[in-house]
């Protein structure tokens, strides 16, 4: 046989799909050298270690298995590990691994195949829903076996597997999934959605006191040897595959290949009993149905208490108030996610200021702009102060008995209150200071001269690209994101769905304003039965029961808010319109509505964004575009509050092709924890880092269209944006950020872009207050010089240069020619000294 047909016999043995094989030299050769249907990636050089130990043990694995049964003796073991060492089995430097057999395009899980992994759902690990979803995008087969199946666990894989179960498998069912009865947990919906996939078969056992089937376990088969099976304590629900608490293993078969065959051997024994596991089908679910409900029972409700102490993360808030304010310091900000108990935090801090001073209780100013606002604060002081009778409610044309500690609302403030002396209140709470940089919030902060002044704020960053924290010596007093809410169970999980909008919907034409739309146009673009009819069909396939759901959704005006309401209520859907028009009476009457289910939907229009206690909201539909990310986070955070049996909140954001100055990249930047990578490289992965709990998931046309708008946005780039970016850079690592770190933020793929507008360590000093050592024509001198520089692939110049910051000998007439592309040859102002 000749040497190629040698090679050609031995390319067979590797079929398409996906690998995580290293390269070596021999390897190569078989697959043909530089062949254009194989993929070969570098290795990340933190994982080459393990890798390498990987690749060893399991060419060693393979090498004795031939030998099982025989009697071998230490000179055999000894020739056959010197045999893994011939150089044409070295793994070749630099480190490249095959990935990929075929011209097919396919989706990678987070993790190397190659390599097992502990998933523990924090937010710096992939979530196992993340995980589940990729192998099915590339796998050739699946078995799962778990012990319930919940229609919210379901729900988000849903779309992977009937795109996964599409095609057939060469033998068999594609997709077979074995679970139990037990305890009633499944979802009847669950089991239906699952039998109606095809290539699928799911068995069922009965008999849970028999065989007390606890197993969870997610195995994924490929013809290249690189499976990958999931075992830990995550049933198919919403709390095992999404939150944090659920340690699951990841098993690869490359690197474990015994374990591997145990778990898939136990998986095959229990499939092929047939007294233990039952075929189910869709004529026979109610078999199953009847099961359920005989082992189902009701779960106690647990009863809830209003605490008049603080809990521990507020207290750590507070600490660091009185921390700054033993310091000397009089302003604090506090930015602390919608839902955390902002009001309460005021509250606390001051009844600790008022024993700090004296034995009367201090002057108290709490400015918010709603009336709603005002009431909720003015019950939360009343509660902790247990009194009754504190404070007034100072809103409209009312008059006040006292002004003494007055809950006002901002115009009235303006309009009346300002008569009073600058220093009239000892301690004043500026609620969603947010709007500080507004001209009525900056009017009266250049007026007010408490003793004390707390801002509180969900967000500090405003629409117009101004940040408050100027109005607080440029810093804040603590902050707690949303992220950390989550993660510290502060929150409910969030699971967003980004929902193709209707087809052929476009607000790309649409009039932009000033800071957005323009809102007549939107209107008449978003209000029509066909576009309404869109959103509640698409509803349907995201919300388990739209009868019992509790709703809020976002609006874009009056006319489209009683639209929706009155199109939904048309539809057997419990629907009301919630707007300026409406009296508080109505408001306050609707709300007890919704939380009973006699209504299911609220449609609304700004009234929620801000400042109103809804925790029993399980949904929110985004019916608009929302411009800014502070009030995307509060419509969001209107149902993000934690209530009795109340798991997550799905979000429906429905989204279609925007003006080119509306921009997704900050939403998702909010939702992930990973701040290292590029926004859109996670929304191409499926968002993986997300806080403990959540997911984010985007329609594929969904997510075409938001990466079509980041693409745009960061081609848009603006100074003011650069200069946001570094200070949140520089908040987060508390140093000074480096250039990579500033491209990853922007999603610029060159510092060009950057360089055309600001020099970034400038505008790190002028985001941070500190001195400027440049002149602006030395910085705009060495903005151009930079951008000359850039163009220059020259090498050896470029290290010599490089040695020379470093502080190393160099060749100085290659110093000089880099000095000359920065600062120009006629520029004489600078020596090379001076220019470092």
């Amino acid at each position: 046989m000749s040497h190629s047909d040698s090679n050609h016999d031995e390319s067979e043995r590797f079929p398409e799909g996906l690998y995580d094989r290293l390269a070596t030299e021999e390897l190569r050769e078989v697959l043909g050298g530089e062949n254009p249907n194989v993929r070969w990636e570098k290795v990340d050089p933190a994982e080459l270690y393990d890798r390498v130990a990987a690749y060893y043990a399991h060419e060693l694995a393979q090498t004795l298995s031939s030998f099982a049964g025989q009697a071998v003796t230490t000179a055999d073991l000894s020739r056959l590990v010197q045999s893994l060492f011939a150089e044409k089995k070295l793994p070749l430097v630099p480190a490249k691994s095959l990935t990929q057999i075929g011209t097919k395009s396919v989706s990678r899980p987070e993790t190397p195949l190659a390599l097992s992994a502990l998933l523990t759902g924090s937010s710096r690990s992939p979530s196992l829903r993340a995980q589940l979803v990729r192998e099915l995008q590339s796998c050739d087969r699946a078995d799962w076996l778990v012990s319930f199946i919940k229609f919210s666990g379901l729900r988000p894989l849903l779309d992977a597997l009937r795109e996964f179960t599409a095609t057939p498998a060469e033998l068999g069912p594609r997709l077979r999934i074995a679970t139990t009865s037990y305890m009633g947990a499944t979802d009847i919906r669950a089991i239906e959605e699952l039998l109606k996939l095809p290539n699928t078969e799911v068995r069922v056992s009965y008999d849970t006191h028999r065989t007390r089937l606890h197993a969870k376990a997610y195995m994924f088969y490929r013809h290249t040897g690189f499976g990958s099976a999931y075992i830990g304590s995550a049933n198919l629900s919403k709390h095992a595959i999404d939150e944090g608490l659920e340690w699951t293993a990841k098993i690869s078969q490359a690197q474990l290949p015994y374990l591997w065959q145990q778990a898939t051997a136990t998986f095959e024994s229990h499939w092929r009993d047939e007294v233990e596991f039952t075929r189910c089908t869709l004529d026979s679910v109610s078999e199953f149905h009847a099961a359920l409900n005989a082992q189902r029972a009701q779960p106690d409700a647990l009863p809830t208490f209003f605490d008049l102490r603080p809990y521990t993360f507020q207290k750590a808030i507070l600490e660091d108030i009185a921390d700054e304010r033993s310091a000397g310091k009089d302003r604090h900000l506090v930015i602390a996610a919608t839902g955390t108990g902002k009001t309460m935090i005021a509250a606390f801090d001051y009844r600790a200021f008022a024993k700090g001073g004296c034995n009367r209780r201090p002057s108290l100013l709490f400015l918010a702009h709603r009336e709603e606002i005002l009431k909720q604060a003015c019950d939360s002081f009343r509660a902790v102060l247990r009194d009754g009778s504190f404070g007034e409610i100072k809103t409209g044309q009312t008059r006040l008995t006292q002004d003494k500690h007055v809950f006002c609302t901002v115009q009235s403030w303006r309009s009346q209150l300002g008569q009073l002396p600058a220093n009239h209140f000892d301690y004043v709470v500026l609620d969603e200071a947010h709007h500080a940089k507004a001209q009525t919030y900056e009017e009266i902060l250049d007026y007010l001269r408490p003793v004390s002044l707390l801002g509180l704020t969900a967000t500090p960053e405003r629409l117009d690209g101004g940040d408050i924290r100027a109005r607080f010596a440029g810093t804040y007093t603590h902050e707690l994101r949303l992220g950390d809410a989550i993660d510290g169970k502060l929150l409910v999980p969030f699971h967003y769905y980004g929902i193709s909008d209707l087809p052929g919907l476009s607000l790309e034409d649409v009039q932009w304003r000033g800071t957005g739309y323009d809102q007549a146009q939107l209107t008449d673009r978003l209000c029509s039965d066909e576009r309404a009819g869109w959103v509640l069909e698409q509803a349907k396939n995201y919300v388990a029961e739209l009868q019992v759901m509790k709703a809020i959704a976002f609006c874009v005006s009056i006319k489209h808010a009683n639209h929706m309401a009155a199109f939904a209520a048309e539809r057997g859907i419990g629907a009301i319109a919630l707007t300026s028009q409406t009296s508080r009476e109505e408001r306050i009457a609707a709300q007890r509505r919704l939380q009973t289910g006699e209504l299911q939907l609220v449609c609304t229009v700004d009234l929620y964004n801000e400042g109103v206690d809804l925790p029993f909201v399980d949904a929110v539909l985004l019916l608009r575009p929302t411009e800014s990310l502070t009030i995307f986070l509060q419509q969001i955070g209107r149902g993000l509050r934690t209530f009795d049996n109340k798991s997550h909140l799905t979000i429906l954001d429905y989204i279609a092709p925007q003006h080119d100055r509306f921009n997704y990249a900050d939403r998702f930047r909010a939702f992930s924890s990973n701040r290292s990578r590029r926004i859109d490289d996670q929304i191409s992965a499926g968002m993986p880092y997300v806080p403990a709990g959540c997911f984010v998931q985007l329609e594929r046309q969904a997510s075409e269209t938001v990466l079509a708008n980041i693409g745009i946005a960061a081609r848009r780039l603006k100074a003011r944006r650069i200069q946001q970016e570094l200070r949140a850079l520089w908040e987060v690592e508390q140093r000074r950020p480096e250039l990579t770190e500033l491209l990853n933020a922007l999603l610029c793929d060159t510092p060009d872009a950057i360089y055309r507008l600001v020099l970034p360590s400038m505008a790190l000093d002028q985001a941070t207050n500190r001195e400027i050592e440049l002149e602006p024509k030395q910085e705009m001198q060495l903005r151009k010089g930079l951008r000359r520089l850039l163009r220059i692939d020259d090498s050896h110049l470029l290290d010599q240069y490089r040695d020379f910051l470093n502080g190393k000998a160099c060749d100085q007439q290659i110093i000089a020619l880099v000095h000359s592309v920065l600062w120009g040859a006629g520029e004489k102002g600078l020596t090379l000294t001076g220019s470092k």
